[in-house]
């Protein structure tokens, strides 16, 4: 039992090897729709098996200082380094530019997708230091129900995502971008994802759901619902379900500035 969670963040750390592979693949192939696509959906099964290894930890009481800190490591290889390396060279696929803009472009990617595995990095490092007590009450030290800055496998699911959806048989997207606005939107969209990690954001954290009571059958059948529907039409419902949970932190963001603007007026 006290290696049951370390095995689930092995097949984590598998699967974010199989990103970065398929990604690599990729850049060579005549076809790269279908490796891309192979890629997002490995990030997709990092961030199922690194959601599970937790739970598992706490129900079966072998939560240890190895684990956490092996979780972090592979953490930083699943959901830093393979969805930078995804976004870099999918977000690069439209372009049909001279030479001299695409080296640009290029050039600025690579500093995107690398300021995106920073912020990974300390977004996880800052995450492992919360619970101590030298860590700022607020809005640095996180609560039960919410994170402090976008977790790293909900950035890293946003770009899968996305990649799923366009590089998806059913969507794939064959136009050339030749100006390059596409890329520079994308690139945009990956930039924002990481100061979004290093910020004092708050989102949701699911931890004050309890698997360990017993659950009406209702949820039983929505969770069955959900399953259905994420494996016929996962494009479109991965999607959604990360650009609502983005969403959800903004609107919480914006009512907390007006609740404390309306309270500073009275």
């Amino acid at each position: 039992m006290a290696l049951l969670p370390s095995l689930f963040t092995v097949a984590n750390l598998g699967m974010g090897w199989v990103a970065i592979q398929q990604s690599v693949l990729a850049l060579q192939a005549p076809q790269p729709a279908g490796l891309l696509d192979t890629a997002a959906k490995a990030i997709g099964w990092c961030i199922l098996l690194d959601g599970l290894d937790g739970r598992i930890a706490r129900l079966a009481n072998a939560s240890s200082a190895f684990g956490r800190e092996f979780d972090s490591l592979a953490d930083v290889i699943s959901f830093g380094v393979a969805p930078a390396l995804l976004a870099y060279v999918w977000g690069l696929r439209f372009l049909a530019l001279g030479p001299s803009l695409a080296l640009g472009l290029n050039r600025g990617a690579q500093i995107v997708v690398f300021l995106f595995v920073v912020a990974g990095a300390a977004r996880l490092a800052r995450f492992n230091i919360a619970a101590q007590d030298f860590c700022p009450s607020n809005p640095g030290k996180p609560g039960k129900r919410y994170f402090v800055g976008l977790p790293i496998p909900a950035a890293a699911g946003l770009i899968a995502a996305v990649v799923h959806f366009f590089a998806s048989p059913s969507f794939v997207f064959t136009a050339v971008n030749t100006s390059g606005m596409l890329a520079v939107v994308w690139l945009a969209l990956v930039l924002g994802l990481a100061w979004l990690m290093v910020s004092t954001w708050r989102f949701y954290s699911f931890k004050d759901i309890d698997l360990r009571r017993r659950h009406p059958y209702v949820i039983m059948v929505m969770l069955a619902a959900l399953v259905a529907v994420i494996w016929f039409f996962s494009e479109v419902v991965l999607l959604g379900l990360a650009l609502l949970y983005l969403g959800t932190a903004i609107v919480w963001r914006i009512s907390y500035h007006w609740h404390r603007r309306r309270r500073g007026a009275a």
